[in-house]
């Protein structure tokens, strides 16, 4: 399925400005793995998110921030002052080679530049605009600050992640999962009107709401509430629901924790059960193994009838005790493997770092291996969670030292060595 390693990107030949921004630095990196040239504008002293830990060997230093590796692969980055005119007109000439500018700053503040939509298309109808902003460029909520954690509990999110127990408070995953989301969604957009610019000939503004990215993303929650009128609450590592599910997590003999996922529901699901509950020499522990057999007599089971039909209920209850108890009695893995192998949908929970170990990862060649030349070493990498068949997604490049591509994408521009030194000695590179 892989295709050849230099074969052309999925979007080779698409240019992408990207005017520094924590917020849509992993909309710049997903664009650019797919091949895009990513211009990358940081302000001369570089973005602040160079300065975030962790960093290599837990030294700090503009070029060791983990943060910024991850976030600034394959891109190519310069430096440019656009708070200094002689910095806006050059950003104004890289705009008109640009295919796409990708911008996160506050409402208005692309305005007072003079480097906004209306200003970027006066010459060039054809390129397209993104405007990532916490709430949108309208609204009264367009100014507000936020962090991650206050975008994401009030887009919704939040409420629905935490425990069983309403006395301990919501949580919110780790990893600026709301900046996350919401630069799939403008990678998307992009996507969107490159294809919708084939056809008109036209590019277009669009304007991203972190906000509102959240907010459907809530799962059901959203839904519950449109439809019905009902609120979802929140449930140990189950979906939010109106009203409480079983618990699905069970520590292990090993300590370690698994989600049990869906008891069977087809007779052949209860009969694969018995024989691992046989296997084990677990089945006189269960006195519910009766209802397992009556299970596995049946062809499915209708799981309207749980509640009100005693025989249902009490198959499909059997089914979870069956997981639960194999679970006490197993490590977390060899219960994950055991029960995988026999068709049945659980998972153990693993840390992120062991995800990344796991040999079916390495068996699609999820870990890539990224070199960074200025060190002298290569580091693995997380990988693409998709494979093309004709244009591969690659790192192409580790992310930019501070300036490093200044002089490169400049002279592409027309700027000679004189101009460059001049541009500096002003503070606008």
């Amino acid at each position: 399925m892989s295709a050849p390693t230099q074969s052309p990107g999925a979007l080779d030949g698409v240019r992408v400005v990207e005017l520094a921004h924590e917020h849509g630095a992993f909309g710049g990196k997903l664009l650019a793995d797919m091949g895009a040239d990513v211009i990358l504008v940081e302000p001369p002293g570089g973005d602040r998110t160079r300065s975030y830990p962790p960093f290599l060997d837990d030294v700090p230093g503009t070029e060791r921030s983990l943060y910024w590796w991850h976030h600034n692969t394959s891109k190519r980055g310069i430096t440019l002052n656009v708070d200094d005119e002689g910095g806006r007109d050059l950003f104004r000439r890289l705009a008109a080679t640009a295919d796409v500018v990708l911008e996160c700053e506050r409402p208005g503040r692309m305005a007072e530049l003079g480097l906004d939509h209306p200003d970027l298309t006066r010459n060039k109808k054809e390129l397209i605009v993104v405007s990532l902003t916490p709430f949108g460029r309208r609204g009264p909520e367009r100014d507000e600050p936020i962090t991650d954690l206050t975008l994401l509990a009030s887009g919704g999110p939040v409420w629905s992640c935490g425990y069983d127990d309403h006395s301990l408070p919501p949580v919110r995953g780790g990893g600026n999962q709301g900046y996350a989301t919401a630069c799939h969604f403008a990678v998307l957009s992009v996507l969107t009107a490159l294809v919708a610019r084939q056809v008109t000939g036209r590019g277009q503004h669009v304007d991203v709401s972190m906000h509102a990215a959240a907010n459907v993303t809530t799962e059901m929650a959203s839904y519950h509430w449109l439809v019905q009128q009902g609120t979802v609450q929140r449930q140990t590592g189950r979906h939010a629901l109106e009203q409480p599910s079983l618990p699905t997590q069970i520590e292990c003999a090993d300590g370690r924790h698994v989600t049990t996922g869906v008891p069977p529901r087809r007779g052949e699901e209860f009969g694969r059960l018995i024989e691992w509950l046989d296997s084990l020499a677990l089945a006189d522990e269960l006195p519910e193994t009766v209802f397992l057999r009556m299970g596995a007599e049946r062809e499915t089971l209708d799981l309207s009838k749980i509640g009100t039909d005693d025989e249902v209920t009490a198959i499909y209850a059997a089914g979870r005790e069956a997981l639960n108890l194999i679970a006490s009695r197993l490590p977390a893995y060899d219960f994950f493997v055991g029960a995988q192998s026999r068709g049945m949908p659980v998972g153990v929970i693993y840390a992120p770092e062991e995800a990344f170990e796991d040999e079916h990862f390495r068996a699609r060649g999820f870990q890539v291996e990224v070199d960074h030349p200025d060190l002298q070493r290569s580091f693995r990498y997380p990988g693409a969670p998709y494979a093309f068949e004709k244009s591969p997604w690659r790192i192409a490049r580790r992310a930019p030292l501070l300036s490093e591509h200044t002089a490169e994408v400049l002279a592409e521009l027309g700027v000679t060595q004189h101009n460059l030194a001049a541009l500096r000695a002003g503070g606008v590179i």
